[in-house]
């Protein structure tokens, strides 16, 4: 096996059969991916960012908006950057081709980090909706493995449709996207067309001084009002599953986006104005079960309702499993994590990343449930998984700006209307929600151990992976091209 170096790490050179080994296979048009992108994120309207309204309905509301901007010129910047290098590794692509290897690990990790967690997220809020329909004790005294019961039997479930192919994944999808927003449109119409909804009553847990307003609670928002969007920059990571990615995903992208936004102002509008308002949703583990509870009554048809809310967590629990076999993919393709989770085997989909994920977000569910009593595990989880997006954020609009300005000759079928200007926007408001997850006491044991663990995966960069990476994977193949191109020029 012949060896390539350059200053920082080596490459090795790989037969056809390795190759092979790790194909995906084309089967996604752009509706089909927009509904993936909706189904990523819509499970954020089903729980998460009602803990955001304990700092105040306003200050949520501002971070809601503010952080939307934050995605919307994220968007934009990865719609172009999507188009122009359509690899499976998403971020970890874009940033290896602007900040060379080391600069496209950390981002790969960071994006690890945010899509297996993510569904460790979910699949707590999955539990919380569906224990008080099918636990016939008292839900406040239920037992741990029940809970787990239900985790595990999600993950087996879902792993295993990804394993069996991307067109039933993708499908799927469409199908359970589709009804959760459904779930979420009725409940709005029945809140406001029944004279139900006060919008007085969200803001009961304001700040009591009048005239006060805490910039601080903004800022201690954001992380909750970012479970609105988080996940949508997932796209990407479909390229190479894409039937023209250069066309449908600039497309899909910012169709799922303009439709998370418009669903994002509804739910934060409604959900914490109808019943006890912000003040008692804030306390529910299933927010949007309350609304409805509170909406139609405690009969068979709001019973029927929650179930079928459900749908909304699972349409972002199945994207998401979705989201991390492909990053770890992607990263153990190019060498950078062990190759063995790239094998895709006979239905090309990697499905040793797949369950190697889903230990992973089980056993850190689990951790916190037992050890971490004093903090809602959703609430902890997100916040991690938060900071780990946000990280690749930061660093997929620096590698935008950077890609704009060093590598004017790459070919862009489609072009940010945002631009430069759009992703420093995108690059600021990322830096400040950043520094937003440490600002709750209760959530920085979990932060912190994820920086540990982002650490951690740095020295075993620089001690292994570092000296076995492969030139052949297409996200290396073209940065190695480019900066072969640069060099003769220079």
């Amino acid at each position: 096996m012949s060896n390539a170096k350059s200053r920082l790490v080596r490459y090795e050179d790989v037969d056809e059969q390795y190759l092979e080994q790790r194909k995906l296979k084309p089967s996604a048009g752009w509706i089909l991916l927009a509904a993936m992108g909706v189904g990523a994120v819509i499970s954020g309207d089903f729980f998460g960012w009602h803990f955001g309204l304990k700092y105040g309905f306003r200050a949520m509301a501002i971070a809601t908006v503010a952080m939307a901007t934050m995605y919307f010129c994220m968007v934009f910047s990865i719609a172009e950057l999507s188009a122009c290098l359509p690899h499976a590794g998403g971020f970890f692509s874009f940033t290896r081709n602007a900040f060379g290897p080391l600069g496209g690990f950390i981002c790969g990790l960071t994006d690890a980090i945010e899509y297996v967690l993510t569904p460790a997220v979910v699949v707590t809020a999955i539990s919380a909706y569906l224990i008080p329909l099918v636990y016939y004790g008292n839900p406040d005294t239920v037992p741990f493995w029940f809970t787990a019961s239900i985790w595990v039997c999600a993950y087996l479930l879902f792993v295993g449709i990804n394993i069996h192919g991307a067109s039933l994944t993708l499908k799927m999808g469409l199908v359970i996207t589709a009804l959760a927003a459904a779930v979420l449109v009725i409940f709005y119409v029945r809140a406001v067309g029944s004279g139900q909804f006060d919008f007085q009553v969200a803001l009961n847990t304001e700040p009591e001084e009048a005239g006060a307003f805490p910039l601080s609670g903004v800022f201690a928002a954001l992380p909750f009002a970012i479970w609105f969007y988080l996940a949508i920059e997932q796209l990407p990571l479909a390229a190479e599953e894409s039937e023209n990615a250069a066309t449908d995903m600039p497309r899909a992208l910012v169709v799922a986006m303009v439709i998370l936004f418009v669903l994002s102002l509804l739910t934060l509008v409604i959900n914490a104005g109808v019943g006890g308002g912000a003040r008692e949703l804030v306390q529910e583990d299933a927010p949007l079960a309350y609304g409805i509870r509170e909406v139609f009554g405690d009969g068979w048809l709001s019973k029927g309702l929650v179930l079928l809310a459900v749908s909304g967590l699972i349409a972002s629990f199945h994207a998401t499993v979705y989201a991390y076999g492909r990053v770890l993919f992607a990263l153990s393709r190019a060498g950078y994590i062990p190759r063995w989770l790239s094998l895709t085997g006979k239905n090309r989909t990697p499905y040793l990343a797949l369950l190697t994920g889903a230990a992973v977000g089980l056993i850190c569910a689990t951790l916190i449930t037992l050890f971490d009593e004093g903090a809602s595990v959703g609430a902890v989880l997100l916040n991690m998984a938060v900071f780990g997006a946000v990280i690749s954020y930061a660093m997929v609009m620096a590698s935008y700006i950077k890609l704009r300005i060093s590598r004017p000759d790459l070919e862009r079928p489609y072009k940010s209307p945002l631009g430069i200007p759009g992703a420093v926007i995108g690059l600021l408001l990322s830096v400040i929600a950043l520094v937003s997850t440490f600002l709750d006491k209760d959530y920085r044991p979990g932060v912190y151990g994820v920086a540990i663990f982002l650490g951690a995966g740095i020295i075993y960069f620089f001690v292994y992976s570092r000296h076995h990476l492969v030139a052949q994977a297409p996200e290396e193949e073209v940065a190695l091209i480019s900066e072969a191109k640069d060099k003769l020029s220079g």
